[in-house]
């Protein structure tokens, strides 16, 4: 928008600074001035205004700004004008149809003289790009620019009898000539000021051609309304036709503002053109607008700031902006004017004061922050520690969909009150939520196949089945396949797994209960374990069985380790007991005892340990092995011991004496025979 530096000097009895020093300060504190221009004696700033200061479209508003910044004292025009005896109503009477008229106001003058305006009204007007049209039309003109309120003019004499303005929605197909000549077809969503006959003016946009303000014309009714921006703006777009008045409506101004404006223009034509001004006025205010108030806390400014400002201070810049203000203890409570419309909160009476006092100031200082650590989320620890622990040993991740097909639910034969089925499936492979991470992880192993010779991987995700039919459980599990011939594999992963997360007395129990409740058939059967911490059961081990892993196609062997998450997190801890290695040599010795294939390992394991208590450090099985040459239903296992002492190097001879008690005790079970 374009301003006139002598137009804004008249606001000042001060001198305002050189334009291009003027412009440098507004850039700074409000507005970017993107030009500036000499024009004869003045210079012109074409000021780039924000959306939501509609304030600022006029030469005022500036200098409301340009006072605040440079502490100037505001010279506004003082109005005054002079009133005949005779009242308006008798002339003429209003009626407003459409509410997105928010306020209509209007006088009648009479015994005009309409002629050319003077040289300075005339200059005023071209160094802001407006022609010259009379001095009527031109000082409504010059007072849009010092006030921002748009006013329009009709010819008195041309409104039909009887003398009624009407606002009111164009009717469909209506046409209109405005006062370039133009015509426009109209629709019932444009508004037009019009009288009981014809349309007078399409309103907030233009004037029509009917009531045109020529040299003849003696008696005028001068209009100050307000409309709703998005009226306008949607009636500009429709008749692509774009006006200063309309670019103000657009922006929101203040309905207030009319009767101010329409007195300043009585006051200029009566001293200019002459005639009587009728007493009274025509006025609708739909709803009078208040100013609000706004509370603000001199704490909070210096807060958000971060710089220290006199409440002194504070006060003069917000009441050289147009803000009235009220100190209580240490908040300061503003009633804002109704033509600040941008203004809501306490933050933005802040904002105000800060770019007045010019965020330049603002020192450069690093945040005072205080860094607190989140809460410590045990599950996530101890998810992100397994994830670690078991990449460290060979496997990877996998992150799986949380559905089966009902194939899969078949294959497995998971009970159909256990399962969920999804209302709305996306696919008919997503029909069920998984009641366990078994059938995914064998899909994986499938498709991996081609590609590895060797498979471990493992996933920790959500399980989901019913309880009683009715009740749905959720359950995070933790869940490892390895492909091939690695049952022990499996059980040393889940023994290091569990070691490394600092939980003792792991065992392995037989086959009584799976946790995820899928039946046993999907298990070989000398081939599944129970995983126990102490008495508690938290998991399975097992190969898959074979007619399980024919339906997948997929020709080898399986181990799973199928573990209830959320029960191991709780018993995990990080404090693990230091135990120094033994300085002194260890002493290895193999045995190998023939045992009925009934016989666990575990019953063996036992008496090794409790014979050996105290030398013993270690006891591997490395080898089971059976053959035609034993007697019916036996098996051969082997063991290697590893026999240290923390306190003292081991004789052979003491070594040898420990392994004779062990086969000793072994052999007082009369089905047992130690292979020498």
């Amino acid at each position: 928008m374009l301003f006139s530096f002598q137009f804004l000097q008249s606001f000042f009895d001060k001198k305002l600074p050189p334009p291009k020093k003027l412009a440098e300060i507004l850039t700074n504190h409000i507005f970017e001035v993107e030009n500036v221009e000499k024009k004869d004696k003045d210079y012109v700033l074409d000021i780039d205004i924000l959306p939501n200061r509609g304030d600022c479209l006029s030469h005022l508003g500036l200098a409301r700004e340009i006072s605040a910044i440079l502490n100037l004292k505001l010279k506004a025009p003082k109005i005054k004008i002079k009133e005949s005896k005779e009242k308006i109503e008798k002339y003429v009477s209003l009626e407003v149809k459409d509410k997105t008229c928010k306020r209509y106001t209007a006088r009648l003058i009479r015994g005009i003289k309409v002629s050319q305006s003077p040289l300075w009204l005339k200059k005023r007007l071209e160094i802001c790009g407006l022609n010259s049209i009379n001095n009527v039309v031109d000082i409504l003109n010059y007072v849009m620019l010092e006030f921002g309120q748009p006013l329009h003019a009709f010819d008195f004499d041309k409104i039909s009898l009887p003398k009624k303005i009407i606002v009111r929605n164009a009717k469909e197909g209506e046409e209109i000539v405005s006062l370039d000549g133009k015509k426009y077809k109209l629709d019932r969503e444009i508004l037009l000021i019009a009288d009981s006959k014809k349309p007078l003016a399409i309103a907030g946009i233009k004037g029509g051609k009917e009531a045109e303000i020529k040299k003849e014309t003696k008696n005028i009714l001068i209009e100050s309304a307000n409309f709703e921006g998005p009226k306008i703006r949607k009636a500009c777009r429709k008749l692509k036709l774009f006006t200063e008045a309309s670019k103000r409506f657009e922006h929101r101004i203040d309905p207030n503002l009319t009767e101010i404006a329409l007195e300043r223009a009585c006051q200029l034509i009566q001293q200019i053109c002459g005639g009587e001004i009728l007493k009274g006025k025509l006025d609708f205010y739909l709803e009078k607008e208040s100013p609000r108030i706004v509370a603000l806390d001199f704490k909070n400014l210096r807060e958000i700031l971060g710089i220290h400002i006199s409440q002194k201070e504070v006060k003069r810049i917000l009441n050289s902006l147009g803000f009235k203000t009220k100190k209580e203890k240490e908040k300061l409570i503003v009633k804002i004017p109704t033509f600040r419309r941008d203004i809501f909160l306490p933050e933005d009476l802040i904002e105000e004061v800060g770019r007045i006092v010019g965020y330049e100031k603002i020192p450069i200082e690093f945040p005072k922050v205080f860094l607190v650590p989140p809460k410590r989320n045990l599950e996530i620890f101890w998810q992100e520690m397994t994830r670690d622990i078991l990449k460290e040993m060979g496997f990877c991740e996998v992150y799986n969909y949380s559905f089966l097909s009902k194939r899969e639910i078949e294959i497995f034969d998971f009970l159909p009150n256990e399962v969920i089925e999804i209302e709305n499936p996306t696919s008919e492979k997503f029909q069920f939520l998984r009641p366990s991470l078994i059938p995914n992880l064998l899909k994986n192993i499938k498709k991996n196949l081609p590609y590895f010779k060797e498979i471990k991987i493992f996933e920790i995700g959500k399980i989901f089945k019913k309880e009683n039919s009715q009740k749905i459980l959720e359950k995070k599990m933790l869940s490892g396949a390895l492909f091939g011939e690695k049952f022990f594999e499996a059980k040393g992963t889940v023994e290091v797994l569990l070691n490394k997360l600092g939980i003792a007395n792991v065992w392995f129990d037989e086959y009584q209960a799976v946790p995820t409740q899928t039946k046993i058939s999907i298990w070989h059967p000398k081939r599944c374990a129970e995983i126990k911490i102490n008495q508690e059961k938290i998991g399975f081990l097992g190969e898959i069985c074979g007619d399980i892993l024919e339906k997948y196609e997929i020709s080898g062997k399986v181990t799973f380790f199928d573990i209830d998450f959320e029960k191991f997190s709780k018993l995990a801890s990080e404090e693990h007991e230091y135990q120094p290695i033994s300085p002194y040599p260890a002493i290895i010795r193999d045995i190998a005892i023939l045992v009925p294939k009934k016989v666990k390992v575990v019953q063996i394991l036992n008496v090794i340990n409790s014979v050996g208590k105290g030398l013993i450090r270690d006891v591997d099985l490395f080898d089971i092995y059976e053959d035609k040459e034993f007697s019916e239903g036996k098996k051969s296992l082997a063991f290697r011991i590893v026999y240290q002492a923390k306190d003292r190097a081991l004789s052979p001879e003491e070594v040898e004496k420990v392994q004779e008690n062990i086969i000793e005790a072994l052999e007082k079970n009369p089905d047992w025979k130690v292979r020498r």
